[in-house]
């Protein structure tokens, strides 16, 4: 089984996903942010560094997507290859951070690789405002994400709100983290981890 939890910048997707692995005792796939030789780059020059930067994201994804297929396991992913191409590149392409040529060419290899990726069996989007997304930011306290702008985070948020309502390659699970604490309030966590358990029920019925 393939869950998967998707999300804007500071939405909570890797806490939660960690949370939920935890919880559910399932394999946890997270997003390659540390170790990513280009993030730091690319939130100083954007422009310079979008391809090199959205080509890595793209690699490292599939890599895991691969490794998900093959596992026994359950296994929950911290966002999905689809956001990298729908969300990422086409805002930054939107946003003319990247250029034309560029896209193309992603776009490409995104489709090549489309061949060989099965959708998750659950996809969870938790849905955040822009105060939420800033306030979780500001919280982590990531040096290179002080250049990260409110207009950036907004036209995120548009390409998230797009993709997801047109989403109809699984089970879609929305839950909206805008007034929730699933961190330090147990009851919120329960009440996210209650509404996961339907949908996992709802595959098997």
């Amino acid at each position: 089984m393939h869950i998967a939890v998707s999300g804007n910048i500071g939405s909570g997707k890797t806490t939660l996903a960690t949370m939920l692995g935890k919880h559910f005792g399932w394999q946890i796939e997270l997003e390659d942010v540390e170790t990513n030789p280009y993030l730091e780059d690319f939130y100083e020059d954007m422009k310079k560094w979008s391809f090199h930067l959205q080509v890595y994201f793209l690699n490292s994804r599939f890599k895991q997507v691969k490794k998900i297929n093959q596992s026994k396991s359950a296994t929950v992913q911290d966002r999905t290859i689809y956001e990298d191409a729908y969300i990422f590149a086409a805002n930054l392409h939107q946003s003319g951070y990247l250029e034309e040529r560029d896209y193309q060419n992603y776009l490409k290899l995104f489709h090549s690789m489309m061949e060989y990726v099965e959708p998750p069996d659950l996809l969870i989007y938790l849905k955040a405002e822009i105060p939420k997304l800033v306030s979780q930011i500001q919280k982590r306290g990531r040096d290179y994400e002080n250049n990260i702008s409110i207009n950036y985070l907004k036209n995120l948020n548009q390409h998230y709100e797009d993709w997801v309502s047109s989403y109809d390659r699984g089970k879609l699970l929305i839950i909206d983290v805008n007034n929730t604490d699933f961190v330090h309030k147990p009851e919120d966590f329960g009440l996210i981890v209650n509404k996961i358990d339907c949908e996992i029920n709802g595959l098997f019925s």
